[in-house]
């Protein structure tokens, strides 16, 4: 299908003596970068402890270890510039300095991240990035940063067609591999000038839309655009809500490839805007389509709700997943239930992971529960339209994603500092063992569920909550195996 012929036109180089990936910018972020940000949860309120005690409360919760590695420093850290034109810390916010705080989070086996922008001001009007790329790239990896989120404003007018936007950004891009630093590159500039058609060569990551809002599909007129007709927006703005990003996503998530990922932006699972529900939904989505997983709460309060979503073994799995394949949103339909701002309506995403599975996502963003059904020949359409796939014709075991989430109890016991023998039915190392080879050992933790099975030519039918989602891996039945449907724990 033309989409696996893609991924591997930009990633697989063949030369007579091997046959090795090749990444568009570098090696780093094969898979989408999973992480911490402060913004969500904190703007500009930032500072040492803040930094270092999430980065404590992220490792006992296990969070480092199933794959948060990234803690990113947002806006609002910096005291301007020296006589040098160097940036500086602000030393009431960081006493010890940045090169501290980036040796602190690497003893705690943490990457560190840092922010700035490619405009003469950062957005919340501290010293931009702009004519300054070398400086601060060599600054940057003084410190020993080992990722960059690069804003957009006050970029000077630089910005108006994918030319002019795209130098910019990689004037940066150059200046952080002159330091010979490895530094993941992540470039926020909103979706403007079509990053999606030309950042790959630029950075590891990009924003494909305006800045998130804690809400499942509230408008606000700040968000102007909303994709229900393609995705060409001049302004993305901001307070974008879950929905109406991921609804203009569905036009460009094709566009992602090891080591380069369209941006959805930060997670908000456990900020209270959404109900539990929803943020499954919103975590879901953004594993299945490759955006980078960055937390945006106060870890020092979580609930043990948010702490199980983020958690969840076998989604994240999707995340990692070797083969770097976004689902695609193969239908959408509206429906007759209207949702509190407007017409609900239900999707079905679809896409192949590794070892010959496939994901299947049905999303149900109408106002009430609903059974819904999606049919083999749509799952797999993209490798043959029309009931023409070969895949069409087997037996296909369905696992449920979601089915063996973390129970309350047991993630509360995690928060509480005193975790239950329980944990071990939940939680995976990848640390330990990394997805890729538990996958390729059947580890059921990375499955999901066994919960049925979808014959030859048929149709998977599930019940799936208001403003939820089924979220089921299909690994295909083995000829002569028993099928047996695993007992619920």
């Amino acid at each position: 299908m033309w989409q696996s012929a893609l991924f591997t036109a930009i990633n697989t180089f063949i030369s007579p003596q091997r046959f090795e990936p090749v990444y568009p910018i570098n090696e780093l972020a094969v898979t989408p970068p999973m992480g911490w940000n402060n913004w969500n949860a904190f703007a500009c309120s930032v500072n040492e402890h803040l930094l270092l005690s999430t980065a404590e409360k992220m490792a006992a919760f296990g969070l480092r270890d199933v794959g948060y590695q990234y803690i990113v420093l947002d806006d609002c850290w910096s005291l301007g510039r020296d006589k040098n034109g160097n940036l500086q810390h602000d030393p009431e916010k960081f006493p010890r300095g940045m090169k501290f705080v980036a040796d602190q989070l690497h003893s705690l086996g943490f990457l560190f991240g840092m922010y700035s922008d490619a405009g003469s001001y950062t957005c919340a009007r501290y010293p931009g990035s702009l004519g300054y790329e070398e400086q601060d790239a060599k600054t940057f990896a003084s410190w020993d940063v080992d990722y960059l989120k690069y804003d957009n404003c006050f970029n000077e007018g630089l910005a108006g067609n994918p030319k002019i936007t795209s130098e910019r950004y990689r004037t940066m891009k150059n200046a952080l591999q002159t330091t010979g630093r490895s530094i993941v590159y992540a470039l926020c500039n909103w979706g403007e000038d079509y990053p999606w058609k030309w950042a790959h060569t630029v950075a590891n990551v990009w924003r494909m839309s305006g800045d998130i809002y804690d809400s499942f599909d509230r408008p606000d007129p700040r968000c102007p655009c909303t994709g229900e007709e393609g995705y060409d927006c001049p302004y993305a703005g901001s307070h974008c809500s879950a929905m109406n990003i991921l609804n203009k996503a569905a036009y460009v998530v094709h566009t992602s490839v090891a080591g380069a990922w369209n941006d959805l932006d930060m997670l908000e699972v456990g900020n209270g805007g959404m109900d539990d529900e929803e943020y499954k939904t919103h975590f879901s989505l953004w594993a299945a389509v490759k955006s980078p997983l960055l937390m945006g709460n106060d870890v020092n309060v979580m609930d043990a709700k948010a702490l199980s979503i983020l958690t969840n073994p076998a989604v994240l799995a999707v995340s990692q997943d070797t083969a770097g394949v976004p689902v695609n949103r193969m239908w959408r339909y509206y429906v007759s239930d209207t949702d509190t701002y407007g017409q609900g309506e239900i999707q079905m995403w679809s896409g192949p992971l590794s070892g010959g599975d496939q994901l299947v996502i049905l999303l149900n963003a109408g106002n009430s529960p609903r059974l819904m059904n999606a049919t083999l020949a749509d799952i797999f359409y993209d490798s043959g339209p029309e009931g023409s796939a070969p895949e069409i014709k087997e037996n296909w075991d369905i696992y449920d994603l979601w089915a063996n989430r973390m129970d309350e109890a047991t993630a509360q016991s995690i928060i509480d500092g005193s975790p239950t023998s329980e944990v071990a039915k939940f939680y995976y190392n990848a640390t330990e063992t990394s997805y890729k080879d538990g996958l390729a050992a059947g580890n059921e933790l990375l499955l999901g569920k066994l919960t049925g099975m979808v014959e030859a030519g048929g149709v998977i039918e599930t019940e799936v909550p208001r403003h939820g989602v089924a979220m089921l891996r299909l690994r295909k039945h083995s000829v002569g195996e028993t099928f047996t449907v695993q007992e619920s724990s």
